[in-house]
């Protein structure tokens, strides 16, 4: 009897020291290292992030992800002031934006960062952190951030840009034509319609007759006309559309569609940016979107009311 007793009394204690251990845990976890203007930032919170960098091969300190975590919360805060505050659906809008880029599905993406320990509201608020200031520095600032022409070309001329490449721009009128090939078929069916492509091509000399012959062959399509700027497209592409005669078609490429060409309607001039200056302007904002969101972001962070516990 006193021995039953014992072992009860010692497998109680055991419980209870577990518990309590457990509590305090739990209770650290939740304890809260932060206050910015009245909201807490908890030490969960700060381990979520750390996690969540471990993920993204990231490795910084706790203070730096601590500042980070207050800056977010600075960032929100500000963005209610002047009205902006992205919906739940535009947060999952961009969440699953993130998982298509990373080639998941939005519930992969749950169940990837599940199984390393992270809530999806982590990286969610980050997400709506990011969102929240871009929209606020572009929305208060965006006459500052306009990079002007002369700005432009003096970086132009530094660079020495004083070639057709940097100083020409086309725009581009093209119809895409698709020749289908299910999936699954191998090599001699792509190849069969490959050589059908070339034949086609041949015979083509308008985009009126590109949609007249295309629009008329089975397991084939011939899209809606696509303008593009020299600016919009990849050196690769430019470079064969400019090679290719108007009114005729650019060699055929197999795709997961099929074999893909483009017919060319136009090649004209324009005015609009070619690639370099298109390159220089977006440098040039990004840096003065840099520089203002440091500076916003000082002047924030210097108002608000942060408690350290």
């Amino acid at each position: 009897m006193t021995t039953k007793f014992s072992f009860r009394m010692f497998a109680l204690a055991l419980a209870c020291a577990v518990t309590t251990w457990g509590g305090v845990g739990l209770a650290r976890a939740q304890s809260v290292a932060v206050m910015v203007n009245g909201e807490p930032i908890t030490n969960f919170d700060i381990e979520q992030r750390s996690k969540l960098d471990r993920l993204s091969n990231q490795s910084r300190t706790r203070q730096q992800i601590l500042d980070e975590l207050i800056d977010e919360k600075v960032k929100i805060r500000e963005g209610k002031k002047f009205g902006v505050n992205p919906s739940d659906s535009d947060i999952d809008s961009s969440f699953a934006s993130m998982s298509s880029r990373m080639r998941m599905s939005p519930d992969q993406m749950v169940k990837m960062l599940a199984a390393q320990g992270i809530r999806p509201g982590t990286l969610k608020s980050k997400i709506k952190a990011e969102m929240v200031w871009t929209s606020l520095v572009r929305g208060r600032f965006k006459d500052s951030l306009l990079v002007g022409e002369k700005d432009i070309q003096a970086q132009l001329a530094a660079k020495g840009g004083d070639d057709k490449a940097t100083t020409e721009s086309f725009e581009y009128r093209m119809r895409p034509v698709v020749l289908i090939v299910s999936r699954g078929s191998g090599a001699g069916a792509v190849e069969a319609r490959r050589k059908e492509a070339e034949s086609l091509r041949g015979r083509v000399q308008s985009c009126a007759e590109a949609d007249r012959i295309f629009k008329a062959l089975p397991n084939a399509a011939i899209r809606g006309t696509v303008v593009k700027t020299s600016a919009d497209l990849p050196p690769a592409l430019r470079e064969i559309l400019d090679k290719t005669p108007v009114g005729q078609m650019t060699a055929p490429e197999a795709t997961k569609q099929g074999i893909e060409m483009v017919a060319l309607c136009s090649r004209k001039p324009t005015t609009a940016d070619t690639p370099m200056k298109r390159e220089i302007r977006e440098k040039m904002y990004a840096e003065k979107f840099q520089a203002k969101s440091k500076d916003y972001l000082r002047e924030s962070r210097n108002a608000a009311m942060i408690e350290y516990r």
